[in-house]
């Protein structure tokens, strides 16, 4: 029975149920790009998707490394390597986009560059690092496989999940948010205490402290 069944890899579990980032976020109709593309064609918007998913990748193989089973370095190396040459065409096809619509040279140059730090800056996260270096593990994973020539493809169908993951979910099984209005905190105003600091009933009141739920906690 065991013989038969199929081992499957290891990847992080950091939730008992994670956040479903697959389209249906708050970003879900937001623009994937960290910003618009004037007068682009359809082949430089493509070229800009698969440099900016190269960009978050990058990201991640610098901000996912606490969890090795994520393999977030491991994969977005094999990516720079099997697809250099899908990478470079659409490395070639924006800087050509940036020169064509700026002014001078110069200015292409210099929007192509702050394009690019603006690109790796959207994807830094703190909040969501969890959801984030998971979702680019997926991708990873997705691009490892791809045949040559599918980064755009991918890129296409993944990167507004990416973008999604940027916004911080927690465990989708069972809540654990404590509202703000389930924890009281006693006065630690001076009147509330005389010389011995001692509790003052008669100025504030008896003293709410420690909160009923808690103690009622700590003696089971």
């Amino acid at each position: 029975m065991m013989a038969g069944m199929a081992a499957s890899p290891a990847s992080a579990q950091f939730f008992l149920q994670n956040y479903d980032y697959a389209g249906t976020g708050p970003a879900a109709t937001t623009m994937p790009l960290s910003e618009a593309l004037p007068g682009a064609t359809a082949d430089e918007t493509k070229a800009a998707l698969v440099w900016t998913m190269r960009s978050a990748l990058n990201v991640a193989a610098l901000q996912c490394q606490f969890e090795p089973t994520l393999l977030a370095v491991g994969n977005y190396n094999a990516m720079l390597l099997d697809h250099k040459d899908e990478l470079k065409t659409s490395w070639d096809r924006l800087s050509k986009y940036f020169i064509r619509t700026a002014k001078t040279p110069k200015e292409g140059q210099a929007t192509l560059d702050r394009f690019g730090t603006r690109t790796y800056s959207s994807f830094a996260t703190v909040a969501s690092q969890y959801g984030f270096c998971r979702t680019a593990h997926s991708i990873g994973r997705d691009v490892l496989f791809a045949p040559r020539g599918e980064l755009a493809t991918i890129a296409q169908s993944r990167m507004r999940e990416l973008r999604n993951s940027l916004i911080p979910y927690g465990e989708q099984r069972f809540a654990r948010y404590i509202g703000y209005n389930a924890v009281t905190v006693p006065r630690l105003d001076a009147i509330c205490f005389n010389k011995k600091a001692e509790w003052q009933v008669k100025k504030c009141g008896t003293i709410a402290w420690p909160p009923s739920g808690n103690s009622a906690m700590a003696s089971q």
